[in-house]
């Protein structure tokens, strides 16, 4: 079963209605102002845990994470703060012991003046081995019976001064030695998550690293990961910062595939080297992460120009298709994230689901610049279902 405990109040931060037609996927128990979904699979629980925040409450957030946590035994193994860099200490200083990554999103678009929420992953009935970069901990790698499961975040460079398709050439290259921690390879890699400061100014050059260092690897002889990439500054101004969720199959009963978009062409036909979406099929359920989104037509082309509430329609649209292709709906939803190349306009995704009914969403809000100049808004989503 699949359980979420969450609030029920519409608001411009978290978008959300709750539809009663699907509390026979959800469990909702809205007694705190956290969104808590638990995922089994395999014997080992994954909790996602999304949460609005301020820097005034940012305090009383972090320690009610950890205090439901330790009541559900489970360790935090990654979390993502949204706001500006300038609260990177503060937060670090607000959790008692931070031995998971917490990597920081300042959106390239915005003042960094406030911070707008925070989502973690914990896990419980599983051992976690911790994965080093230097002395600082940047994930966990740990076993089921059919499989094995890495999480990394804040990952970056170690010289900041170089320049950044030589950061960019650098993070990749860490990814795969860090794996070797866990005894994976690069091409176990499901799921990425792509942070590069300016991303607007360097895209293409960055997208030329990232295909080349596929190539070499055999990444697109196996499977191309699904992946968001976004234009967000981090907490020491890298030029590329990244997250990354691997798994190893031990047999045949987890698979790892791509899954296409039924509305929208292949990114690699437009030479970006991504998967529009990726599965894991494991005993007892399944986990749907789909890629970062947004209002591209079947051709490749950026639609609905300087209209934000048209590209949310579309893009949610997409979105759903997605889910449906894989006989799920938007109350499979664990964790969401909606980046806003204007956060004045993060309502209108509320709006959007509250016309449409949709149920309650565990969506944060991050105040970024998306891929293209004329995109104004993107969601990347995971959804889970028991088999």
């Amino acid at each position: 079963m699949l359980t979420a405990t969450g609030t029920w109040t519409p608001s411009a931060k978290t978008g959300l209605k709750k539809d009663t037609e699907n509390m026979d996927e959800l469990i909702i128990n809205p007694t705190n102002s956290l969104h808590i979904v638990e995922f089994p699979h395999d014997g080992v629980t994954a909790h996602f845990i999304t949460a609005q925040a301020s820097e005034e409450t940012m305090n009383g957030v972090f320690d009610q994470v950890s205090a439901e946590m330790a009541a559900r035994d489970a360790r935090i193994g990654f979390q993502y703060l949204f706001g500006g860099r300038q609260f990177y200490p503060k937060a670090v200083s607000s959790i008692k012991k931070l031995d998971w990554p917490l990597t920081l999103l300042h959106g390239d678009a915005c003042s960094g003046s406030t911070i707008t929420g925070t989502q973690f992953i914990a896990l419980s009935g599983a051992q976690l081995h911790p994965v080093m970069d230097g002395d600082r901990i940047v994930g966990n790698w740990y076993d089921t019976e059919d499989a094995r499961y890495c999480l990394l975040g804040n990952i970056h460079a170690d010289d900041l001064s170089a320049g950044r398709e030589e950061q960019a050439q650098a993070v990749f290259e860490k990814m795969e030695s860090l794996l070797k921690q866990a005894d994976m390879e690069f091409t176990d890699i499901a799921r990425t998550w792509l942070y590069l400061n300016d991303l607007l100014d360097w895209y293409d050059e960055f997208n030329v690293v990232r295909t080349q260092f596929f190539k070499e690897r055999g990444t697109f002889e196996k499977m191309v990961p699904a992946s968001t990439g976004i234009g967000a500054g981090t907490a020491a101004g890298e030029e590329m910062v990244c997250a990354l969720l691997a798994v190893k199959p031990k047999n045949d009963s987890v698979k790892v595939f791509a899954v296409p978009s039924p509305l929208q062409c292949p990114a690699l036909d437009y030479k970006s080297s991504f998967a529009r979406a990726v599965e894991i099929d494991q005993p007892g359920s399944r986990l749907l992460t789909i890629s970062g989104t947004a209002s591209i037509e079947p051709g490749g082309k950026t639609v609905h120009l300087d209209d934000t509430e048209k590209q949310i329609e579309l893009t949610m649209e997409v979105v759903h298709e997605i889910l449906k292709s894989r006989d799920m709906d938007w109350g499979d939803t664990a964790r969401a994230i909606a980046y806003f190349k204007d956060d004045s306009e993060a309502h209108l995704l509320e709006k959007y689901c509250i016309a449409n009914g949709l149920p309650e969403l565990p969506v944060a809000i991050s105040h970024a610049d998306v891929c293209r100049h004329d995109l104004l808004f993107e969601i990347e989503l995971d959804a889970v279902k028991a088999n």
